[in-house]
């Protein structure tokens, strides 16, 4: 219940849902401590795939084990791929580009990544030396706007923590509670990391060798989701490519620009727009079919990586050297989300000086007044209605 909670109501892109995941699984339910989410985002951030749904399934698996993920995906996921389904249906009727509730949204969203920021900087970056990590990493994300800017100040992060914030004794290493281990064994996240390969091996020669267009959308989809850093943001303009602008077009610039429009104003992750696509591609009693395996395949690799790699993951944090890595790579990973706040969410969202006003008060309202993000949300979308 808590994931749909969530699909319910999470605007504003992947950086935002890590401030809703903060508030609903560190504040309000206090399943997993700030360090231990901490080090679940820096695991997602360093996998490719939709890090905000990563990060949903990693909670999941430690809560439940590999089931516990598939609750957390489908919870998070589904209300907002029925919608992305129900706008393809009716596509050619709706226009809410510059629907004033939608800007209330995205208002509401920059105050909850900047709540988060906020709260992440006082637990991760408490120090003048880490909070000199986190400044560092945000000005390089913002003056290198590409995946390097973000990957290799990381990076020099985590040889930085390796040799200035090493624990001094093994008391001073992160030992979860054993109950809170996720449940799953290496050699079956081994085999989970087989089949990702496999597949991503596989799909392109079965498709090359005459699979059918159904292989073939898999294929394009299941690559996408697989190779793509950064969330949502970056995978609809490789979707395009692959669906538009390379061989025999699979979806109209128009369709598909359509469907980029409409995954902006609903809540959840926006790798959805994988359920419009398929749902768009046919028609009659197929396209629900097309939508659930579009939509299969492109979160399918972001599962196989995740419940992959999480139990290597969890036993790697007991290192010495790991801990002083994390230590540093998590003040980096305040500095990578101070960035997105800037540019995309803040540059793209705050036109005019009533925004801001508004971004204030929905700020206030997070942390000085604890409101829970599902009421800012409706007045948001209440106050963009009325006044923008």
């Amino acid at each position: 219940m808590a994931a749909l909670k969530l699909g319910l109501t999470s605007f504003g892109g992947p950086v935002a849902h890590i401030g809703y995941f903060r508030n609903e699984y560190v504040e309000s339910r206090q399943w997993l401590t700030d360090r231990a989410f901490a080090d679940l985002v820096v695991l997602c951030q360093f996998l490719p795939g939709p890090a905000s749904s990563q990060l949903g399934m990693a909670i999941g698996a430690k809560r439940a084990g590999a089931w516990g993920a598939v609750a957390a995906w489908i919870g998070f996921t589904f209300p907002s791929a029925l919608l992305m389904i129900l706008f393809a249906y009716s596509a050619s009727s709706l226009n809410i580009a510059d629907a004033g509730w939608l800007q209330g949204l995205k208002l509401a969203a920059v105050a909850i990544v900047a709540q988060a920021v906020w709260s992440m900087a006082r637990t991760l970056a408490p120090d003048s030396f880490r909070a000199a990590l986190a400044l560092g990493t945000a000005c390089m994300a913002i003056l290198i706007p590409h995946m390097w800017g973000q990957l290799l100040p990381l990076i020099v992060c985590a040889v930085i923590g390796i040799w200035m914030l090493k624990p001094k004794t093994d008391a001073d290493l992160t030992a979860e509670p054993e109950e809170n281990m996720p449940k799953i064994s290496r050699r079956f996240g081994g085999s989970m990391l087989v089949i990702f390969f496999f597949l991503l091996i596989g799909l392109p020669i079965v498709s090359h060798w005459g699979g059918g267009s159904l292989i073939a959308i898999v294929d394009s989809i299941y690559r996408a989701g697989s190779l793509v850093f950064g969330g949502g943001h970056v995978v609809l303009p490789m979707l395009e490519v692959e669906l538009v602008g390379k061989g025999e077009p699979m979806l109209t610039h128009g369709q598909f620009m359509a469907g980029y429009g409409a995954v902006q104003a609903v809540p959840g992750p926006l790798f959805t727009f994988a359920a419009y696509i398929g749902a768009a591609m046919q028609t009659g009693p197929m396209r629900m079919i097309y939508a659930f395996i579009a939509l299969f395949a492109i979160f399918l690799p972001s599962f196989l990586l995740l419940i992959g790699t999480l139990p290597f993951w969890e036993a790697l944090k007991q290192n010495r050297a790991a801990q002083a890595a994390l230590k540093g790579v998590n003040a980096g990973i305040v500095g990578i989300l101070l960035a997105a706040l800037y540019d995309p969410i803040f540059v793209d969202t705050v036109n005019t000086t009533i925004q801001f006003v508004f971004v204030l008060v929905f700020f206030a309202m997070i942390q000085l007044w604890k409101r829970p993000p599902w009421q800012v949300v409706l007045l948001a979308a209440i106050a963009g209605l009325l006044f923008l």
